[in-house]
């Protein structure tokens, strides 16, 4: 091993000598290098190696490769770039083969070595006065983009099951080496594994239209520059994008899909040349998928696009006539869709287009009002329909003016979310409400329902009302229910009628089980607010939370240790409880409780 490691040191001595004789190091730090290089290399050649070292080695060859860079910057000194980066480079690239022949499934790994040819091919290249040194430059930079390649070639034989990988390899063909058919190539190889992906057609469609997009620009160029092609000409079809088209219909023959067509009309809108290939797209989307919801969706929206006359668009009010007009076209096409379509997903999408267009904020009361009335309709229409989701009444409180909704609250008794708007737009009988709920809801989930009534009752009702709610949650047969009203009632009477209130219903409530742990700390912690807390109170609080949960609740006794050890307790009392949670606790909360008595002793907790 030691032969192997002095080898490639020794290696390394013409680019070191290079670098200290052209002032880029010192040989201090050439020295440096050295001794931490054949620390590197000892760990690359040991019996039983880890990845962890190759990526520390590659890790300090690149930073000498950064240092070199900046140093060249700074002392303005371009040259013998063949004698120094292109040996370190090619020692980097080795090692990373090394590594991903060894750890083959490890993605990351291939990916950075990709990631360092690219970085290192596309790097600036500074002007330099020799011709020959600007021709190894070229010839270096070419060499490493060729790198990229056989790093993604070796990558997609292991990981063919990727198709992210392949979309990159593609991407890395067509943006570093402006290979538009090695890009191609790759995408055809790709859908032999992946025939059904949606993501490796998109880019595949859209590495098309680039690719039309560079020979317009091509040739737009040459016709500027007036040069003369002889007998090249460039092909009508590929410039109008008929390559694309036909990654299309591939395409839409295999994904049967309106959502997936959708996405490649958006690609297709982004470049300025496609007019008729959109236009074929949308009769094809119109003519075979009207069966999907999203299609009509999409429709409608595009009528939002249609521009206004000029003069009209010069006033408030004309704009806003204009953008009434719009929205009446896109209610028009959803009208159509939804007599065509009459299902759930069709409603959802003209309801959301309707709350969509009520958030926007305008000035003009005709334009909210119209709004409005529409957005009241359609949910009237969906609900007769009994196709409204849930979901679809979230935003009734941006409604401008405050409905009644007897529909809804028949339909939706039993749903939380919607209840809560309803209580904001002050609809119908809300006490009326929560027992109907009540009455549907499965017991074990109407804890939000109970949380959601005490909120409105605090809020809306008087004492006495909101105190009644509080004593019908606490009979509850649901312990969770039970459990949260009490503790919920100590801390609402606290906050409304001080501490003797708070300690009232304590008191009628301390033999009324179940109780949580919650309950108890609630009290505790009221009577430390105090200014003169009362130790016999707390001392009885500590005791009865024990008396449930002395068993396993390791932290109660501690509490209640560090409350006799306080300015208002006992010390002394502090040595019986800790005899008697050691007797008490069971199981692991012995050792736990042993563990924190013991940091709190030194200080430490």
């Amino acid at each position: 091993m030691a032969e192997i490691v002095q080898q490639r040191i020794e290696e390394r001595i013409p680019e070191l000598e290079q670098l200290e004789r052209v002032g880029l190091f010192t040989k201090k730090e050439v020295k440096s290098i050295i001794k931490r290089a054949t620390a590197l290399e000892y760990k690359l050649h040991r019996l039983i190696i880890n990845k962890e070292d190759f990526i520390a080695y590659i890790q300090y060859e690149i930073n000498v490769l950064e240092l070199v860079k900046k140093r060249r910057v700074h002392i303005h000194y371009q040259f013998k770039k063949e004698e120094i980066e292109f040996p370190i480079i090619h020692r980097i690239n080795s090692v990373f083969k090394r590594a991903t022949n060894k750890w083959k499934g490890d993605v990351q790994l291939w990916l950075s070595h990709a990631a360092f040819c690219k970085k290192w091919s596309n790097s600036d290249q500074t002007q330099c006065l020799l011709m020959v040194t600007m021709i190894f430059n070229w010839l270096f930079h070419q060499a490493t983009k060729g790198q990229i390649s056989k790093v993604f070639s070796a990558m997609l034989a292991i990981h063919p099951d990727k198709p992210a990988l392949w979309i990159m390899a593609a991407k890395s063909e067509l943006e570093d080496r402006s290979s538009s058919e090695s890009a191609r190539h790759l995408f055809l190889r790709a859908l032999r594994f992946h025939p059904n992906n949606k993501k490796v057609y998109q880019e595949y469609f859209r590495m098309e239209l680039l690719h039309c997009e560079k020979l317009r620009k091509q040739k737009n160029d040459l016709e500027t520059a007036k040069m003369d092609l002889g007998e090249y000409e460039f092909s009508p079809e590929i410039l109008s994008g008929k390559l694309a088209e036909v990654v299309y219909r591939d395409a839409t023959g295999k994904i049967k899909e309106a959502e997936f067509v959708i996405s490649l009309l958006n690609i297709a809108a982004i470049f300025d040349f496609t007019k008729e290939l959109q236009d074929f797209i949308l009769q094809d989307l119109q003519d075979n998928y009207t069966e999907d919801s999203l299609t009509w969706d999409f429709m409608a929206k595009r009528e939002l696009e249609a521009l206004g006359a000029g003069e009209e668009l010069l006033t408030a009010k004309g704009r806003a006539s204009d953008i009434n007009r719009r929205e009446e076209r896109c209610c028009q096409v959803y009208e159509e869709g939804v007599k065509s379509l009459n299902t759930e997903p069709m409603w959802t999408c003209y309801v959301a287009f309707c709350w969509e267009r009520l958030k926007r904020k305008t000035n003009v009361q005709q334009l909210k009002e119209k709004r409005n009335e529409r957005q009241l309709g359609v949910l009237q229409r969906a609900h007769d329909s009994s196709l409204l989701k849930e979901e679809s009444c979230s935003h009734l409180d941006m409604m401008r003016e405050r409905p009644a909704l007897p529909w809804l609250t028949q339909r939706y008794s039993k749903s939380v979310s919607v209840l809560r708007t309803l209580m904001q737009l002050g609809s119908g009988d809300v006490g009326r409400l929560f027992q109907e709920a009540l009455t549907h809801i499965n017991p074990k989930e109407s804890l939000p329902l109970w949380q959601l009534q005490v909120q409105w009752s605090v809020a809306n009702q008087s004492p006495e009302e909101t105190e009644a709610v509080f004593k019908r949650g606490q009979l509850s047969a649901v312990p969770a229910v039970s459990m949260e009203m009490k503790e919920s009632y100590l801390d609402w009477s606290f906050s409304t009628g001080g501490y003797k209130k708070a300690r009232k219903a304590f008191t009628s409530l301390q033999e009324n089980r179940p109780l949580s742990k919650a309950f108890f700390t609630t009290m505790i912690n009221i009577e430390k607010e105090q200014e003169t807390p009362k130790m016999n109170f707390l001392r009885d609080y500590f005791e009865r939370a024990l008396q449930e949960f002395g068993t396993s609740d390791d932290d109660l006794w501690l509490q209640y240790i560090q409350e006799e050890m306080g300015t208002f307790g006992q010390p002394e009392n502090s040595g019986k409880i800790h005899w008697r949670a050691m007797k008490f606790l069971e199981g692991e909360s012995v050792e736990r409780f042993t563990y924190k008595f013991t940091l709190m002793q030194t200080g430490h907790l």
